[in-house]
């Protein structure tokens, strides 16, 4: 069965990007080749690592449908992660939300208008 093993941000302003997913999730960036790309380290254990690249095109507008592919990280913690995404100018679209049996569910926005999911695990969510 395929699975995610890459993921890739595209940032209209990278440095921005950059200083968002390190105070919200203490990932490490390394610049990586001549052109302006930098590998995410996301940490050890289970999950995948990514990229980060300049945005080719205009960002998504602020009320449009979700257009990317939405990446859920798992945090030990979802109400003080969605206190960090806040904090670093990040935004919250669904609330913290149960999924039964399995935990609690948000899903945010960047600094560069990119969505994604946060995820508690909580079997007894509901």
């Amino acid at each position: 069965m395929p699975r995610p093993v890459h993921f890739e941000i595209h940032a209209t302003d990278p440095e921005r990007a950059i200083t968002f997913y390190k105070t919200v999730f203490d990932w490490s960036f390394e610049r990586w080749g001549s052109n302006p790309y930098w590998l995410i380290s996301t940490g050890d254990g289970p999950g995948i690592d990514g990229g980060l690249v300049p945005r080719q095109g205009p960002a998504p507008v602020d009320d449009a449908p979700v257009n990317a592919y939405p990446n859920t990280m798992e945090v030990k913690d979802l109400d003080l992660a969605l206190r960090h995404v806040q904090q670093a100018g990040g935004g919250v679209l669904v609330p913290k939300t149960a999924a039964p049996g399995v935990g609690w569910l948000a899903y945010c926005k960047d600094t560069e208008g990119n969505i994604f999911g946060l995820m508690e695990n909580d079997p007894s969510a509901e």
